[in-house]
């Protein structure tokens, strides 16, 4: 978990959801993958902000983003302990937008695809850690990672774990 996602509610409906003045205007996105961009709500001297960051986190300290391990995901019981996540747990928290998400289920054959959602339909804030990582010719890039907890019961017959709502 979790390395696909869903957002197609209607960025006004978002916007007063989450609470930011900010008005984007995206289209709806049926298989959000990894690397991509990613609307996110941070807040930044006290008030909420939509921001677009890419989806896997590079700590601000890595040198060479192309020798890093992607930081798709961040386990809740070890973000105090691991380096990469220590300044943005502290910082920078953020709500990841939602509709819901996919779970793979293996069998012998093959990988069937779950969507996991609100029964009413409602959107979801996923928890997040954003950080900005600095080139070395200044360039800045915005990045995130989505913070996930062992499974329930129901779910761990999906996956071991799941996104923190």
């Amino acid at each position: 978990m979790c390395g696909r996602f869903v957002i197609t509610s209607p960025p006004a409906a978002l916007r007063q959801i989450f609470g930011y003045l900010d008005q984007p205007n995206f289209p709806p996105r049926y298989n959000i993958a990894p690397t991509q961009p990613i609307p996110v709500v941070i807040v930044e001297n006290g008030i909420r902000h939509f921001r677009l960051m890419r989806w896997g986190l590079l700590p601000a300290w890595v040198k060479d983003p192309g020798k890093f391990t992607l930081l798709i995901n961040a386990r809740a019981e070890t973000l105090l302990e691991k380096p990469a996540f220590k300044n943005a747990i502290k910082r920078r928290r953020c709500l990841i937008p939602a509709d819901g998400y996919y779970e793979w289920q293996v069998s012998e054959k093959r990988k069937r695809p779950h969507f996991i959602h609100r029964r009413d339909g409602a959107p979801i804030g996923l928890a997040g850690l954003a950080e900005t990582w600095i080139g070395p010719n200044g360039e800045e890039l915005d990045t995130v990672a989505i913070v996930t907890a062992p499974a329930s019961s129901d779910f761990a017959v999906l996956h071991h774990r799941v996104p923190v709502t």
